[in-house]
């Protein structure tokens, strides 16, 4: 059963496996870990340890069958595919110098996998490489998951890492098992089938190390009893670090696996005096402490907040930037901004303030500002606006001009429904090739992308500037872009599986999150309006240096997270930059640049990042690239693969 409701989340975090030792009695193993231990399913050996394929062959009496854990009659489909992990044995060692073991640990491989397959299983967990190269091991899974369409495999790796700081010496012969992982999967070519599932120890490297893990295709963290503490009723527990571990996992769709031997004696003796009275002939799951303890972990975290269930769906999903000026928006994509309420609070606090500042308070009822809203799509800012207008006392005369004929028939509406008749004009242009009947004191725009410029603000407001008095207020007046390298696997296989240059030199709009951002946010370009000079050119280049923390280890970019923050009025902003985000807001996700191939960071090394802002006659376009610690091509050239038509 699940380990507990939790309001929004229907991810698969919510179940808890078990790890079993061999038993080749299924049905057993299936009645006792889920209906006497509660657990939602099994990582059970399909093979006998014992078995090993070079043995069988030298007997002449076997019967050729390898001694599978029961046949696939014993169960239904559904139990196999639905409650069972397939878990090959762990004594393959595929890179042993020793050539029986290899020849026999490849074949055993080979015959687990193929078993699996016919059981229908959803995945396999492999053993971990064993020593520091896999090159053989990498090459046979490599084969395996060319014959595979939905199965995945999990590779086991521990959650090591070196502690830099130790001067003990003893790290030696310890390697940072992301490497491990890293080697392993840059052999398979980053396939999507392939995962990781976290052995979890006692003790847990630094919070930079373990972040990597979030950008990576982890499945499942196995935690091993021994990792467990003791509470003051001799009960288990997790210590801080643990526990926010684990949380991180629940909130990543990591399931935890319960693993090891009982080392909580006590806890099931107290367990079973209270249930004696009820459960006089069901054996006590000796496991069932862990397992209730997981469970309190997670229902004690906090309910999915609306928005983020409103997100859900969207959760490293790629969309294609929006083209307002080569497309007119849908009704569909006007009704989910327009739904954005925090938004329009900000820009009635900065029209307010503009207001205030423009008009004093002798001159309230005498003097009228002129507000033109250039892209007033249906409306929301023309309503914002004559609502700051109301709530300061000031006299305000509104065009709302808008290039989209569609928009402008429920515009007309919506101003005959409100009575604006005599305060509000609407006009169907591009504001770029309007000619205004009068210059305005105020221009409202919300033109903005997820990178700031990249819906082609800048244009379009240098088309609208020669109607703003000299002295006029543009609202936003400024903003900038931010960038950061990340891990983003899934978004990485997302794109790879197009198969194509084009998908690589685009960027997306993505709620990202399962990503590991491994440095903080640099900003890129800024733009001010109105601008101060006619012979400034939109076009940009930025050179920027990001510096990996040393503890984190090594780690793989995938490519860039882009943001920005914006300058409505004054002190009044609007953005998604994470540590400046205005709370409350969904109209943005971030922005994604990839990278065709990955890049890999050694511990504490430096990465430079090229960005550029082409303008053109017809588009505008991004190229990017990288130059340290190693060269990538150029992405977008020309935009060759992506841009955005003026």
């Amino acid at each position: 059963m699940p380990l507990g409701e939790r309001q929004g989340d229907k991810s698969e975090s919510r179940y808890c496996g078990v790890e079993t030792d061999f038993n080749d009695d299924m049905p057993h193993v299936l009645a006792f870990n889920l209906s006497s231990g509660g657990f939602d399913f099994v990582i059970a050996p399909l093979m006998d340890p014992a078995y090993r394929p070079s043995l069988v062959q030298k007997g002449s009496a076997g019967s050729g069958v390898p001694p599978f854990a029961g046949s696939d009659l014993v169960m239904s489909p559904s139990q196999w595919s639905s409650h069972v992990v397939g878990k090959i044995s762990s004594w393959i060692d595929l890179d042993s110098e020793d050539e029986t073991i290899r020849m026999d640990s490849e074949t055993t491989l080979k015959q687990e996998i193929a078993w699996a397959s016919h059981l229908s299983l959803q995945a396999c967990l492999l053993p971990a490489p064993k020593g520091t190269s896999c090159g053989n091991y990498a090459r046979c899974v490599n084969q395996i998951l060319q014959g595979l369409s939905n199965m995945q495999l999990w590779l086991r790796i521990p959650l090591v890492k070196p502690d830099d700081d130790s001067a003990d010496g003893k790290n030696d012969t310890l390697v940072d098992s992301w490497e491990t992982w890293n080697s392993f999967r840059l052999l398979c070519e980053h396939h999507s089938l392939l995962s990781v599932a976290l052995d979890i120890l006692g003790t847990l490297p630094s919070a930079n190390s373990l972040g990597r893990w979030f950008g990576e295709s982890v499945r499942a963290a196995i935690i091993n009893t021994e990792a467990f503490l003791t509470n003051a009723r001799g009960y288990p527990c997790l210590s801080k670090r643990h526990q926010r571990l684990v949380t991180g996992f629940f909130n990543h769709s990591i399931q935890i696996i319960i693993s090891g031997k009982s080392v909580h004696p006590q806890a099931n003796v107290a367990a079973d005096a209270s249930q004696n009275h009820s459960d006089e002939g069901l054996q006590r799951h000796a496991l069932r402490p862990y397992l209730d303890y997981v469970g309190y972990l997670y229902q004690k975290m906090d309910p999915l907040p609306e928005q983020e269930r409103f997100e859900l769906g969207y959760r490293d999903f790629l969309q294609s930037p929006l083209q307002p000026l080569m497309d007119n928006l849908e009704a569909q994509t006007y009704e989910t901004f327009e739904k954005d309420a925090m938004k329009y609070i900000q820009y009635q606090r900065a029209v307010s303030k503009a207001l205030l500042d423009r008009v004093p308070d002798e001159e309230a009822f005498t003097k009228t500002t002129v507000l033109m809203v250039v892209g007033a799509g249906r409306g929301p800012l023309v309503r914002a606006s004559l609502q700051a207008a109301e709530e300061t006392g000031r006299k305000l005369k509104v065009f709302a001009v808008e290039k989209n004929p569609n928009a402008v028939v429920t515009l007309h509406a919506l101003v005959k429904l409100e009575g604006w008749e005599d305060s509000v004009t609407i006009v169907s242009s591009d504001m770029r090739h309007w000619n205004a009947p009068e210059k305005a004191d105020i221009l409202v725009s919300e033109l903005l992308g997820s990178f700031g410029d990249n819906e082609l603000s800048p244009e379009c407001l240098d088309g609208a500037q020669r109607f703003l008095k000299e002295d006029g207020i543009s609202i936003p007046s400024s903003y900038t872009s931010f960038l950061q390298p990340v891990t983003a696997s899934k978004l990485h296989n997302d794109i790879k599986a197009h198969k194509d240059l084009v998908h690589f030199e685009t960027a997306y709009v993505v709620k990202i999150h399962n990503v590991a951002r491994l440095a903080p946010t640099q900003p890129v370009f800024t733009f001010t309006h109105p601008k101060h000079s006619d012979k400034e050119s939109n076009q940009r280049y930025k050179k920027l240096q990001f510096v990996i923390p040393n503890d984190t280890g090594s780690a793989m970019v995938h490519g860039f997270a882009g943001y920005f923050d914006a300058t409505l009025y004054k002190d009044v902003h609007l953005g998604i930059e994470p540590s400046t985000a205005t709370p409350n807001m969904f109209s943005w996700f971030a922005i994604f640049f990839p990278l065709r191939t990955p890049i890999c960071l050694s511990p504490g090394s430096n990465l430079d990042v090229h960005f550029w802002r082409c303008c053109g006659p017809t588009k505008v376009w991004y190229e990017w690239s990288v130059t340290s610690p190693t060269s990538s091509p150029i992405h977008n050239t020309n935009g060759r693969s992506y841009w955005v038509g003026l």
